[in-house]
């Protein structure tokens, strides 16, 4: 049997290495893998490339790391919650390659499916495919980096020709990731929210590495219920349910009396 369980989250990331790219779960603050990321933020690993859905607030989720300048580059798809990364941007100490959301979600599932590019409509016709968004500011104003231009062609699917631009797909060195439940083996169920990008984050890692609220036997999992199968986990780590977890924007109803 292959026991794929760490005994703790600083045991699990001790091998991420400064320069290392990271592929992080999470939706907003819903399915952030906190210790994962305190665990890497103890290290005081540095130079990180960081492909997540977007970096957290500025004292939690991928903010620690960024608050303390350990992110180099992120590649995101929003990335409006945090004031530090907007000024990190804006003064070019801080690289981003902003992505389309859903295709920042094919990438991610493209490069654990062995996928090496894929063609799509998101972005034809924008700066997307034809290039000059901005990616890494001189602090004075003015554009350092550019996106590149991307390949565009035409295809008909469905019979009508429509322009598709190419997108690469994205493998990293290292995945974290949240989840609700796994077995030793590393076949994980997500809760809610959570499951949006924890899968796919997971699939582009070279070695995923995961953090389970509750760690079970193998078998207790009914196959039919697996969100992600253990073969894309490497090192799974029990945090147990008393987590922390933070809401980004708490909204309350109001009833028919305006209270």
């Amino acid at each position: 049997m292959i026991d794929k369980t760490w005994e703790s989250a600083a045991s699990a990331v001790a091998d991420i290495p400064d320069g290392a790219s990271l592929a992080v779960g999470g939706f907003g603050l819903s399915g952030n893998p906190m210790s994962l990321i305190d665990a890497v933020h103890e290290r005081g690993v540095r130079e990180l490339a960081i492909v997540s859905n977007n970096c957290g607030v500025d004292d939690w989720g991928l903010g620690i790391l960024l608050k303390d300048r350990r992110i180099r580059k992120m590649t995101s798809s929003y990335v409006g919650e945090n004031k530090e990364f907007e000024r990190q941007f804006l003064s070019g100490e801080l690289e981003l390659e902003l992505t389309p959301q859903g295709t920042l979600a094919e990438k991610l599932r493209a490069g654990g499916s062995g996928i090496a590019a894929f063609y799509t409509q998101t972005g034809v016709g924008t700066q997307v495919a034809e290039g000059g968004l901005p990616r890494r500011y001189d602090g004075a104003g003015g554009v350092a980096v550019a996106s590149p231009a991307k390949d565009v062609r035409s295809f008909a699917p469905d019979g009508i020709p429509r322009e598709y631009v190419l997108e690469e797909a994205i493998v990293t060195d290292y995945a974290l990731v949240h989840a609700l439940r796994g077995d030793r083996h590393g076949n994980l169920v997500f809760r809610k929210a959570a499951r949006n990008f924890n899968p796919l984050a997971a699939m582009a890692g070279r070695v995923c590495i995961v953090q389970v609220e509750e760690l079970v036997e193998p078998g207790e999992i009914d196959p039919d219920t697996v969100h992600l199968p253990g073969v894309y986990v490497h090192r799974i780590v029990e945090v147990g349910p008393a987590i922390e977890k933070r809401i980004e924007r708490r909204t309350v109803a109001v009833d028919g009396e305006g209270n």
